[in-house]
């Protein structure tokens, strides 16, 4: 190849110009991570897991490799099915050699060079060997859970949690009981109640009798859905819980009377589906309430929006949930978005509230429509506002790719407050995912070099590197808590 050619995935790598090598290497490169948002397992890390394989710990839960698998023509014996370990990998480092302008080519090689200090590419040549020595650092004491948060500095994490859940095993890293006992980072819930909101999807009954077992609360009408909830949020906050996080196709924003949600929760326990317009009225009330709530404990509203759930249904009914088959919705999102936050702010206050869409075509009337909503000063309460309290949260999913990040940074920048952005979260079900942090904060520091070597923005190294180390890492820390 030509002598010009940048070698592949160098210290420098994404950064292009001066300004924005500096600014990375000086200011981002070694901020810890407070990753809000992600699925990891407790249990994994209060028992402090070491992963037997590169198979176990890559491919384990990981759809969206799958989804590059199945592209490559893999049975799904090889990805979901009963395939030995190795066969799975190779099947993996034949796809992996083929992913050229994939993000997941990048997070690989990062994986690779930053948990395994494996530098050249995996391909189905070099598969053999980075089998033999992956396996063999996985069972390090390096790469254990413990292992893995000391090596990336992670501060905190923030799991995905449902109201029902127990706990328990918070309870055990936080009390010191696991065998993660001497862990520095901080491992708090967050408050997932979809299963709650969604009156119209199969398993509502059945879940609403194990929220009231849990909760306590003998759940009758909507009004105790709502009190069984608050109930488990001062649970969760009991025990850290600094954030929400609701998954939702559209925003929902329908007003009914009482008594008309009434019967539309009644005839949800008695498994009678319901109009759109009844569920989403159920929704709207509950999630008003909730939103209520969440301002009154300081916890943060996480709304995910414009994911089209198990569009193939054959796969659906063989695999389930989050398998590799989910993809972008193009529903309309405004207007329901800017009626639903405005009802509820009137309704007993709006929280802090980070805005994701799926589709990037969202950026603009999402970014828009939160610019509504920063005003929070309160004279009754002789309190300041909150930096940034309406987020426009980072490139989610099919946009988590250098152009998605770009786009979603870009678009804060022209229509709001880049420097108040709470930054990147991994959204991840995988240990090794903490190199797309630095993924991420390679892209920031190259857009702001580019805008600074333009001279679009004065090249004030002091400022750059505060604004660069608070969306890193310090902002997220004063939002979150």
């Amino acid at each position: 190849m030509a002598g010009s050619a940048k070698q592949f995935l160098d210290k420098d790598f994404l950064l292009e110009t001066g300004t924005a090598r500096t600014l990375f290497h000086s200011a981002a490169k070694d901020a810890p991570i407070y990753d809000y948002h992600c699925h990891l397992i407790p249990q994994q890390i209060a028992e402090n897991k070491k992963f037997a394989n590169l198979a176990e710990i890559w491919l384990g839960g990981d759809h969206y490799k799958w989804r590059m698998m199945r592209a490559m023509g893999f049975d799904e014996y090889y990805i979901t099915g009963s395939a030995a370990p190795y066969e799975k990998f190779l099947a993996w480092a034949k796809t992996v050699e083929n992913l050229i302008g994939n993000p997941l080519y990048h997070w690989t090689h990062l994986e690779l060079q930053r948990c395994f200090d494996i530098y050249e590419p995996l391909t189905e040549k070099t598969a053999p060997s980075i089998w033999e020595r992956g396996n063999a650092k996985l069972q390090s004491d390096e790469l254990s859970v413990k292992g893995i948060f000391a090596k990336f500095k992670v501060h905190t994490v923030g799991t995905t949690d449902d109201p029902a859940d127990c706990l328990e095993y918070h309870q055990a890293i936080a009390s010191g009981k696991a065998p993660i006992d001497t862990i520095a980072t901080r491992v708090i819930p967050s408050f997932r109640p979809d299963k709650a909101l969604n009156s119209n999807l199969p398993g509502f009954a059945e879940y609403i009798g194990k929220l009231a077992k849990a909760s306590g609360v003998s759940i009758k009408s909507v009004d105790d859905v709502i009190a069984a909830l608050e109930n488990r949020l001062d649970f969760f906050a009991e025990n850290g819980c600094r954030a929400s996080d609701h998954a939702l196709e559209y925003p929902p924003f329908v007003i009914a009377s009482d008594k008309e949600i009434e019967q539309t929760f009644k005839d949800a326990l008695a498994g009678k589906p319901a109009l759109k317009a009844a569920a989403d009225a159920y929704k709207t009330k509950v999630l008003t309430a909730l939103s209520r709530a969440y301002a009154k404990r300081g916890i943060a509203m996480q709304l995910h929006l414009a994911a089209l759930r198990n569009v193939n249904g054959r796969m659906f009914a063989q695999l389930g949930a989050d398998t590799g088959y989910d993809a972008v919705h193009d529903c309309p999102l405004s207007e329901n978005l800017a009626g639903l936050l405005s009802h509820l702010e009137a309704a007993g206050g709006l929280p802090k509230t980070v805005l994701y869409s799926l589709n990037s075509k969202d950026y603009y009337p999402l970014a828009t429509i939160m610019g509504g909503f920063q005003d929070n000063y309160s004279q009754s309460e002789n309190r300041a506002g909150i930096r940034g309290k309406m987020q426009l949260g980072s490139g989610w999913w099919f946009c988590d790719h250098k152009d998605g990040m770009e786009e979603q940074m870009r678009v804060l920048a022209s229509v709001g407050l880049l420097p108040a952005f709470v930054g990147m979260l991994t959204d991840s079900r995988s240990f090794l995912s903490y190199p797309r942090h630095e993924y991420f904060r390679r892209i920031l520091c190259n857009l702001l070099g580019a805008w600074v070597e333009n001279g679009e923005y004065p090249a004030d190294a002091e400022k750059l590197a505060e604004i660069a180390r608070n969306i890193s890492f310090g902002n997220a820390k004063a939002y979150f808590g």
